[in-house]
């Protein structure tokens, strides 16, 4: 006896005839991606603060190099690096990588959730006898809770208090390591005599060869 289909593959079944055609976003704090104005979840922040808005296609070497020329100017104090759903990620990549260039930035992480709401739209039929090409495609809207990200670093000191705090890691140069203590072994001459030893013939042996 087949078994009912579930209303989950059902509904998958119907999605495969819509595609995607745009996401409506609630606003992340505002600002366009390579910086601007808007501090989202951060409301206390200095006027000149760089917001960083990372999206899902957002190439992580152009978003770094701007955010490391805006760090460097000294009028500049702090930047944001903020991701909503698959460029939460790629937000945490990009503050990790700038910390670890510019040494003593303290950070404030803010989790939080929102709503996006995706615009879908049907598939055009194929071909088929009596059936008009003219008739409107069907939309479909489906809301979403993803989750959102925001990454402040700054150069001043923050509130240690505040959740989501992490004070500046040292910074770390180059690994040197201490050379391993070289032995007396190592150096060869051990071996060497060693191996003389083992190439001399035992003395019992030489003079059996003698007398034979």
């Amino acid at each position: 006896m087949a078994k009912p289909a579930s209303p989950q593959s059902g509904q998958r079944r119907r999605m495969e005839n819509f595609r995607k055609v745009r996401s409506e976003e609630a606003p992340c704090g505002g600002g366009a991606e390579g910086g601007g104005p808007g501090s989202g979840p951060f409301a206390d922040l200095a006027p000149g603060a760089v917001h960083m808005r990372v999206k899902e296609g957002s190439k992580i070497r152009n978003l770094l190099a701007f955010a490391t020329a805006s760090m460097a100017q000294p009028a500049t104090r702090a930047i944001v690096f903020s991701g909503c759903g698959r460029a939460t990620t790629k937000t945490v990549t990009c503050a990790e990588i700038l910390k670890r260039r510019l040494a003593g930035l303290h950070q404030v992480t803010r989790l939080r959730y929102r709503s996006v709401r995706e615009v879908w739209q049907s598939l055009p039929p194929g071909p088929s006898p009596g059936q008009k090409s003219s008739e409107p495609a069907a939309s479909l809207s489906v809301l979403k809770n993803v989750p959102s990200l925001a990454i402040l670093l700054s150069k001043d000191a923050l509130d240690p208090r505040q959740p989501g705090y992490q004070p500046p890691s040292p910074h770390s140069g180059p690994s040197s390591q201490p050379a391993a203590p070289t032995s007396k072994r190592s150096l060869g001459k051990p071996a060497a005599e060693g191996s003389a030893k083992r190439s001399q013939p035992e003395v019992g042996a030489a003079e059996e060869e003698r007398t034979a």
